[in-house]
């Protein structure tokens, strides 16, 4: 059974985090959202011990709908960035803000860029695209994250100083529009690149909170040195371009990782 504690682990945090926000925000809602959350990424995790080919993409989907749809889309939650900064800004811990400090700041120091893998609703569109291995080596232009990211913060900031009125609404709008730029940036980044996670590597915001996080993150895929025959084979399939048998922190795109499992899935001699 030692080989189910994953999925358990896993459940068991996201439900510690569902008990203490609903106790201490005194909202029923945290409980059912983090314990969904923590259910689907559980059972993604069996279904991946069990040899379930498409046990990420069942999360993906699980995970990435829900927070697109109903939270989105029918509860009005900005969920992208621009929700975080609007709550920030607004000095209230609610939604975005619980969303970002456990998925996206705090949380990856122990499931590192998980979130990208299992839980990213631009990502779960990306990843049904054709170019699931990139066929070039990654490019040095991921400061455009950078760009993108400041250009979420001031426009956010710039609605605050400008007291622009019924800014919830806008925010919503914000939520639309931004998902549909990254669909369509995303789409045609993987095209032009041919690499689905092409959006993910260059232009992503989150990441700049993400990468470094990740960097001191618990949960990481190892190598058993002893195992491995060098074939290459976790290279060739990695969707980020991460030298996974080397084991140090410092490893080529180490903070690039986003835990798929596609190098553990497709090693011969079960090294990773």
């Amino acid at each position: 059974m030692r080989k189910y504690f994953a999925p358990v682990f896993m459940f068991a945090v996201f439900e510690a985090v569902a008990v203490t926000l609903w106790l201490t925000k005194d909202n029923i809602f945290y409980l059912f959202n983090f314990s969904y959350i923590g259910s689907a990424i559980s059972l993604g995790t069996f279904l991946f011990i069990r040899k379930y080919k498409h046990a990420r993409r069942i999360v993906q989907l699980l995970v990435g709908l829900y927070m697109l749809i109903y939270l989105g889309l029918i509860c009005n939650e900005n969920m992208q960035i621009e929700g975080f900064w609007y709550y920030l800004f607004t000095g209230v811990f609610e939604a975005a803000t619980i969303h970002y400090a456990v998925a996206k700041i705090f949380g990856p120091l122990l499931f590192g860029r998980g979130w990208c893998g299992y839980a990213c609703w631009t990502a779960m569109i990306l990843d049904f695209l054709p170019y699931k291995v990139p066929s070039a080596p990654l490019k040095k232009i991921g400061w455009i994250r950078y760009i993108t990211f400041a250009i979420s913060l001031v426009f956010v900031a710039a609605l605050f100083l400008s007291r622009v009125g019924n800014i919830e609404r806008i925010m919503f709008w914000a939520f639309i529009g931004g998902n549909a730029a990254y669909y369509i940036a995303g789409i045609a980044l993987a095209y032009a690149f041919k690499d689905n996670r092409a959006f993910c590597k260059y232009i992503c915001p989150i990441t700049v909170f993400l990468k470094p996080m990740s960097y001191f993150s618990l949960l990481r895929i190892k190598c058993d040195k002893d195992k491995c025959v060098s074939c290459g084979k976790c290279k060739k399939v990695c969707p980020m371009d991460v030298d996974i048998t080397d084991n140090s922190r410092k490893r080529e795109n180490g903070t690039e990782c986003i835990l798929c499992m596609e190098c553990v899935r497709n090693c011969p001699k079960d090294a990773l």
